[in-house]
């Protein structure tokens, strides 16, 4: 209910949003016509063109992009003759001749063959090419939405939540007719300004399409805007408790972090009652298995499972990968069964090949179904990377861990559900493996910086605010100085959905952080030739501070779309600035992490 209100007032603050404002001269303009049969087709129209377009980015792929984008034209070209219209009214009236027939046709033919008083097609018309329009202004909170649906599913849940969203713009909008309405007519009445105000709405139509085809409606006036949509939202995200530490809401998929680990140390494992949870969901839909056929429940049948969901490039579910490669090895002969399930954040993630790579120089040597589709995520229900869900011998899952840490509980937990299911002599000692790299364990003291994603989709603390020109090629100025878990782009960047790509050698990023480690996702350019960098601290080399991908001069080359340790300091020392130069054009920076 309380992400329902929240998706509700995001889309009532969507008119707030800086690409929202070339929109409104098309809304404002339809404001002096009757509400019911001009202003309100209107909003019909983009409510029908809006929930088109974000139901099908729920479900679909780039294409669906690709389709928006020649949408969105035609949309520019639709309001652009609308613009024109409104400047030289004697080819209104000649243009919309056909419309008006039509409409004339259609109202002979209803219940009392009474005449039209105008064809409703116009606006609706208007209220689609508008909607096209509208439809990439997402905020916060309708980016949590889409990326929960990609994540879970086509849902009715989906659809209610898009329709609170919807429901909200609508309001906005509402108003806004309807008091637009009421001050034309206030000055209809005080002043003969009826063919001024019409020529000036045709003006600023048309000045709201040369915005938007220029892509001032994503660039310029969002850098000009001094109170955007995504503050708000992110405000009523936080304090209706609906953000987890992963930066994303309860049901779409979050890294579980230190912060949700403590979460749940509160709710520990009875050692001598573990309670039925469910039953081992089906297996099917994996895109491909790795180190092993394909598994379903009936060959588990007998056997200890634990299903473990990751991602490579995640830094939580790294952490946890030397524990469950030696629970695998231990307890192999006394019947466990590891089954670890990629399924990705990145779209990188997808690609067959980088898993095989990933699983490889991870040394995982247990059975891995790749879940790019999401089918088995969807199944189990599971909302975070890492989660470890733990089956008995008789196929019911008996306990659940969310996130890293926990390791005695869990390995108390499979000691039990061996024993349970008869099996002789299980080892009652606890591993305790070392791992290196990005494998190795947090600090002592927990990081106070949060992952910060670097695509526009997610993007926060970006330094000068609001700064962000999305995907488009820009050159940006580097920030003058930056608090803490702020960042900053300098050079040629092309700030795209989920990634930030380098378009010339010298291109820099800085972020000034707090925490003992700092690790940044990163890919080499479209051609896969390897990107060379230079990682400094505090204007200088990191020398002893060097994390496992670069050398104490703080050099490093990007040779795969990976997670990279930068820096790991032996203690946290303060806030301290990360600065990064990539010496080639071409590199990808998807999120930063720490620990």
């Amino acid at each position: 209910m309380l992400f329902l209100i929240a998706a509700y007032l995001g889309g009532v603050l969507t008119i707030l949003s800086p690409c929202i404002l070339p929109v409104l001269p098309f809304v404002f303009a339809r404001a002096d016509r009757p509400f019911r049969s001009h202003g309100l087709p209107l909003l019909i129209g983009m409510a029908l063109a809006f929930a088109a377009i974000a139901s099908l980015a729920a479900v679909g792929g780039g294409w669906v992009v690709e389709l928006n984008a020649y949408g969105r034209y035609a949309a520019i070209a639709v309001l652009a003759l609308f613009g024109v219209t409104l400047l030289f009214p004697s080819l209104a009236d000649r243009w919309s001749r056909p419309l008006v027939a039509l409409g004339l046709r259609l109202s002979e033919s209803s219940p009392g063959g009474r005449p039209a008083q105008g064809s409703v097609f116009s606006p609706l018309l208007l209220g689609v090419g508008t909607g096209l329009l509208w439809a990439p202004c997402a905020g916060p909170i309708l980016g949590l939405i889409l990326t929960g649906a990609a994540l879970n599913g086509a849902s009715a849940g989906t659809s209610l939540l898009l329709l609170a969203y919807a429901s909200g713009a609508g309001t906005s909008l509402a108003l806004a007719l309807l008091f637009g309405g009421r001050l034309i007519a206030l000055l209809k009445r005080s002043l003969p300004v009826g063919d001024w105000i019409r020529r000036a709405a045709g003006v600023a139509v048309l000045v709201g399409v040369g915005a938007i085809a220029l892509g001032l409606d994503t660039g310029a006036l969002s850098r000009l805007s001094l109170a955007t949509t995504s503050e708000f939202e992110t405000r009523i995200l936080d304090r209706s408790g609906l953000r987890l530490p992963g930066g994303l809401p309860s049901g779409t998929g979050a890294r579980a972090d230190d912060a949700f680990m403590k979460v749940a140390e509160v709710r520990p494992a009875s050692a001598r009652a573990l309670p039925i949870e469910g039953v081992l969901p089906s297996l099917e839909g994996a895109t491909e298995w790795l180190n092993s056929p394909a598994l379903s429940r009936e060959d588990l049948r007998g056997k200890v499972v634990l299903v473990d969901f990751w991602t490579y490039s995640c830094i939580n579910c790294l952490r946890t990968v030397p524990y469950v490669r030696a629970w695998a090895e231990k307890y192999k002969a006394a019947g466990l069964v590891v089954i670890g399930v990629h399924s990705p954040e990145f779209a990188f993630e997808k690609r067959a090949s980088n898993v095989h790579r990933a699983v490889k120089d991870l040394d995982i040597g247990f059975p891995v179904a790749v879940d790019s589709d999401f089918a088995i995520w969807r199944a189990f229900g599971n909302q975070y990377w890492p989660a470890f869900y733990f089956v008995d011998a008789q196929g019911r899952i008996r306990h659940h861990e969310f996130g890293e840490g926990q390791y005695g509980q869990s390995e108390q937990v499979i000691q039990q559900l061996l024993a349970e299911a008869g099996k002789d002599a299980v080892p009652r000692d606890l591993v305790a493996p070392v791992g290196k790299g990005t494998q190795a364990a947090p600090g002592p003291s927990r990081a106070l910086s949060q992952e910060t994603y670097l695509g526009h989709e997610r993007a926060s603390n970006f330094v000068p605010r609001g700064g962000i020109v999305r995907d488009v090629a820009h050159r940006y100025q580097g920030a003058a100085s930056l608090d803490t878990d702020q960042w900053s782009l300098q050079g040629e960047w092309n700030v795209e959905r989920e990634r930030a790509v380098a378009g010339a050698a010298g291109s820099r990023i800085a972020y000034r952080f707090e925490a003992r480690d700092l690790h940044l996702v990163l890919g080499p350019g479209a051609d896969g030739k390897p990107v060379r960098f230079r990682v400094l601290v505090d204007g200088k080399p990191p020398l002893a501070d060097h994390g496992a991908d670069v050398d104490a001069e703080g050099h490093g080359t990007i040779d795969a779309q990976r997670l990279y340790q930068l820096v790991r300091q032996s203690r946290l020392r303060g806030a301290r600035l990360f600065e990064i130069e990539f010496e080639d054009p071409g590199a990808q920076a998807y999120v930063f992490t720490f620990g």
